[in-house]
């Protein structure tokens, strides 16, 4: 019981056309799969909720985009967290929820791939977990470069997982990440 899943803003925000064209439209799917595969294990599952005190945001709590999408909503004795920034591990009680628990994996899935899913994942690596990133449990928006390029979402969500594999995590799929655990 020493792994802990990390759900990280799978939250209707997203739906929001104002983020443009996302990669990986199965990443909820593969989420509830690996949920599902977790829950029948009875490992650690930690929501993560972005939130934001400002009342325009899609992220305010206020808003229906705080909202965790019903593909993966958390059962209720399941932990949620809110946090106001990229990572996971700042300004929560993560990092001591995890130690408290004794868990030394920590499985990560969520929104976005550039954004908080990486940050969270640098963290995670450099706090000492064993970490995993889920990549097709995951997606990412395009993005325009500092030379007004446009960067197509997949090639964000690629270069994204390139820069955490092997140095802050093992990234696998959903599919080899299941067969893991299995074994």
């Amino acid at each position: 019981m020493n792994k802990a899943l990390l759900i990280l803003d799978v939250q209707k925000a997203f739906d929001d056309p104002k983020w443009g064209i996302r990669n990986n439209l199965d990443a909820e799917k593969n989420i509830k799969s690996l949920l599902t595969k977790w829950r029948e294990h009875q490992y650690e599952v930690v929501f993560i909720q972005h939130t934001s005190k400002k009342p325009h945001s899609v992220f305010h709590p206020k808003n229906e985009g705080f909202l965790i999408k019903e593909i993966i909503k958390p059962h209720e004795k399941e932990t949620v967290l809110t946090k106001e920034v990229n990572s996971a591990f700042i300004g929560t009680s993560l990092q001591r929820y995890l130690n408290n628990l004794g868990i030394k994996e920590v499985v990560i899935t969520g929104l976005t791939t550039p954004h908080c899913v990486s940050t969270t994942t640098r963290m995670s690596g450099n706090l000492g977990f064993e970490t995993y990133l889920i990549s097709d449990a995951t997606a990412a928006f395009g993005l325009i470069d500092s030379n007004g390029k446009f960067i197509d979402a997949q090639t964000v969500h690629d270069v994204s997982l390139a820069t955490l594999h092997n140095e802050f995590a093992t990234v696998l799929s959903t599919k080899d990440f299941i067969e893991r655990l299995i074994k």
